[in-house]
């Protein structure tokens, strides 16, 4: 007994030593936004500020219209969250519970799909936003126009849909007992009501597991945007953080007050959803 609680003290010490490490970046964060640039820029490091500088935050959101930038990473993340959540789900559920010709070969490429970096499909996906029919000046054979570059809805279709979330949601419907199948069958249900009835409402575990990895990497997306967008107003948060670094010089003082700013909503979700996303990841992630 003496030797499990030693074992426990070991383990709890050591993990709050690495949780400490881990929020070190953070808390330098914070420590230099509330920072003026002349104690930056001084030859002695302190952690903590002499004095606080909570005009940095004001400051750094009179840079920009930073209204815009907002609405835009919210419209972004908030349809890129909700047609992943269906698109995602209804493939996870087809792959786990329908039987159709071909299944093992098509999630194999979907398993391809999520060995494979983003930055290798970016320019075939760009290509196909550029030449998107019927939208952008486009003809129906996708020439003529711009397409969906430099349009929210071009950044937001690519990252409707996932390998990852396919996974995902099918590791997490091959958990459901095949019984809860055959009692819908036997009482009527189809394929699409066994889905919406049973399924769907069974599923806020992987829903939130989810929608927390896709917000998270929807809302810091920096490259995507960047290769999409070119106008002031189809700008997100990300790129516009940019606005406080030039070729000669960085003002680091407004750069960590506006990401601490923009680093609030993904903490406040993760802080609302970590008891379903720690469930999310051992019922998928570990079988």
């Amino acid at each position: 007994m003496k030797k499990i609680k030693y074992t426990h003290t070991i383990w709890i010490i050591l993990l709050s030593l690495i949780s400490i490490i881990m929020m070190i970046p953070i808390l330098m964060m914070i420590s230099t936004s509330l920072k003026s640039t002349s104690e930056i820029r001084s030859a002695t490091f302190h952690f903590i500020p002499k004095v606080f500088q909570w005009s940095n935050y004001v400051d750094a959101m009179k840079t920009g219209t930073w209204g815009i930038y907002f609405k835009n990473s919210l419209i972004i993340t908030i349809s890129a969250v909700l047609f992943s959540l269906l698109f995602n789900s209804i493939a996870g559920f087809a792959f786990a519970r329908l039987e159709f010709r071909g299944s093992k070969i098509l999630f194999l490429l979907v398993l391809v799909g999520l060995m494979m970096p983003p930055q290798v499909t970016m320019l075939p996906t760009f290509l196909i936003m550029v030449n998107f029919p019927l939208v952008g000046g486009n003809n129906i054979l996708g020439i003529g126009g711009s397409g969906l570059v430099n349009t929210l809805t071009g950044v937001i279709v690519p990252l409707m849909a996932g390998s990852f979330g396919v996974f995902l949601c099918k590791q997490f419907y091959e958990s459901f007992p095949k019984s809860l199948d055959e009692a819908a069958t036997i009482d009527g249900a189809n394929k699409w009501q066994l889905y919406f009835l049973i399924y769907v409402p069974n599923s806020i575990v992987i829903f939130t597991t989810l929608t927390l990895l896709k917000g998270l990497s929807v809302w810091n997306d920096y490259l995507w945007p960047l290769v999409m967008t070119s106008s002031e107003s189809k700008r997100t948060i990300q790129l516009a953080l940019s606005m406080f670094t030039s070729q000669d010089i960085t003002n680091w003082s407004l750069l960590m007050a506006a990401s601490t700013i923009i680093s609030i909503p993904m903490i406040i979700l993760f802080l609302f959803t970590q008891k379903y996303f720690v469930r999310g990841i051992l019922t998928t992630g570990i079988k």
